[in-house]
């Protein structure tokens, strides 16, 4: 019997169907970044400033990720992101905040 073979035409590597996410790729990407750069830069007290807001912004990337990803691989690389996004924007937080003393 004959087998029907598929072609794979786009081959991603956060697309599991077949078909290419470019806007969900970018999310992953740049919310893996921002998370890698808030969780590094976190455990430098001085550097709160930038592990704070990197945090935040990988959070809210990480979030609308998630709303719009359509493939576990995404989400899961999206968690990733999200966790250490997290605990940088919560250690640049407890070590002087997003605007750290320049207002106030």
């Amino acid at each position: 019997m004959a087998q029907a073979i598929r072609s794979r035409s786009s081959v991603s590597l956060f697309a599991t169907d077949g078909k290419a996410h470019p806007l969900q790729d970018t999310l992953v990407a740049v919310t893996l970044v921002l998370g890698a750069l808030a969780f590094v830069t976190a455990m430098f007290h001085s550097l709160h400033l930038i592990s704070s807001w990197a945090g935040l912004i990988g959070i809210l990337t990480g979030a609308y990720g998630q709303y719009v990803s359509v493939t576990t691989r995404e989400r899961f690389a999206l968690i990733l992101g999200l966790g250490a996004s997290g605990i940088g924007f919560f250690l640049g937080m407890a070590h002087g905040g997003l605007f750290g003393g320049l207002i106030g």
